[in-house]
């Protein structure tokens, strides 16, 4: 089996591959150090897994697995990272992961995942299964209803996330802090989605949001957020212009 792998520090690339070079019948044909790079490389070389680091600069993990499912969908990610909460499993699961493991994983740990994974199997560390299971759990009513709900314009969970912060009257350094991403992801995200969306600015952004109801839930605020009422019928973008610029 091919691999790529791809995470921001070099020491952990190179150990990585110097362990999966010692498995049989694995061979790693490249790294990268970001999830540009990533995307960029795999589309290159056709590896048949990319071991996917989260966080990482300019384009993270989940964005860059996105990208991958979208423009090189015969390469399978199995996220490897040191980071196991609830948002980062379901976000890189949602993303189109279909393996989930922490850095702490052994060779032999990893080389199973790998044959799993490319035998259609979903694998998901014993570590992270709990986040998972809470995850859905916790879901309100209003969440559940959402999530199963389609996005509109073509967004992706994440997009869609990012919006919704955008609609509370989070900056994009702020954003960033909020999901624990980089401010250029994050810059990304709202680059794309205003391009789905048909926006030229925020404030376009934000009236599509109240429009599509993608505002923050009131049942379930995030922690730190400034949640905004969502409007009834009768608001207008002007007034949805002015609770934006009022931050």
């Amino acid at each position: 089996m091919r691999v790529l792998i791809a995470d921001d520090q070099r020491v952990v690339r190179e150990g990585l591959a110097m362990v999966l070079g010692l498995l049989p019948d694995v061979e790693v044909v490249g790294s990268a150090s970001d999830g540009n790079e990533a995307v960029a490389l795999a589309a290159d070389l056709l590896p048949d897994i990319v071991l996917m680091d989260l966080r990482m600069p300019r384009c993270d993990g989940v964005e860059a697995t996105r990208l991958l499912r979208d423009r090189v969908p015969e390469t399978t990610v199995v996220v490897l990272t040191t980071y196991a909460d609830d948002r980062s499993v379901i976000d890189a699961l949602r993303a189109g992961a279909r393996g989930y493991l922490t850095k702490d994983a052994g060779g032999a740990e990893i080389r199973h995942a790998l044959e799993q994974v490319l035998d259609n199997h979903a694998v998901i560390d014993p570590a992270v299964q709990h986040h998972v299971v809470d995850a859905i759990a916790t879901l309100s009513p209003a969440q559940a209803r959402r999530s199963l709900s389609p996005l509109p314009a073509g967004l992706t969970p994440r997009e869609a996330e990012v919006l919704s912060l955008i609609a509370t009257g989070m900056s994009n350094s702020e954003i960033a802090e909020h999901l624990v991403v980089s401010e250029g992801t994050v810059k990304s995200h709202i680059n794309h989605l205003l391009a789905k969306i048909d926006a030229r600015d925020r404030a376009q952004a934000v009236t599509f949001a109240y429009q599509h109801g993608l505002t923050p839930l009131r049942d379930s605020p995030a922690e730190g957020s400034r949640v905004v009422q969502a409007p009834d019928a009768q608001t207008t973008g002007t007034e949805v212009h002015r609770q934006l610029s009022a931050r």
